[in-house]
C-alpha cells in the first residue's frame, strides 16, 4: 500500500513539473507535444501487444491526419519506439515523450531570442 502512495505521489508531482515546464509554450505548441505523446504510446501498446512494425506502419498509412507533416513524423516516432528496448508501459511513454518535447521546444524559444 504504502508503494502504491509513493507511486501515486511521485506521478503527482511529475504532472506538476511538466504542467509548469510546458506554461510558456504556446498553445499549438503543446498541442504538437501532446499529439506525438500520443503517438509514441499508441507505438508502445503495440509493440508490447507483440503487433509487427509493418502492421502499426499500415495502420498509420490509412490514418487521416490534419496536417500533412504528421503522417511521416508518426512514422518516424513509431519506428524510434518499435527500435528502442524500452518496455515501459505506454503511460510513461506518454509522459516521458511530452517532458522531452516541451524542453526540446522552451529551449529553441530560447535560442531563438
Amino acid at each position: 500500500m504504502k508503494s502504491f502512495q509513493r507511486a501515486l505521489a511521485g506521478c503527482l508531482l511529475m504532472a506538476a513539473a511538466s504542467s509548469s515546464q510546458a506554461k510558456g509554450l504556446s498553445t499549438g505548441d503543446r498541442q504538437v507535444c501532446e499529439w506525438g505523446a500520443r503517438i509514441a504510446a499508441e507505438a508502445q501498446q503495440s509493440k508490447l501487444s507483440g503487433v509487427s512494425l509493418y502492421a502499426v506502419r499500415k495502420r498509420l498509412q490509412t490514418r487521416r491526419f490534419p496536417k500533412p507533416w504528421m503522417r511521416m513524423t508518426a512514422f518516424g516516432i513509431t519506428e524510434q519506439t518499435y527500435t528502442s528496448a524500452s518496455r515501459l508501459k505506454p503511460v510513461a511513454i506518454r509522459q516521458t515523450y511530452y517532458e522531452q518535447c516541451t524542453a526540446h521546444a522552451q529551449a529553441a524559444r530560447r535560442a531563438h531570442r
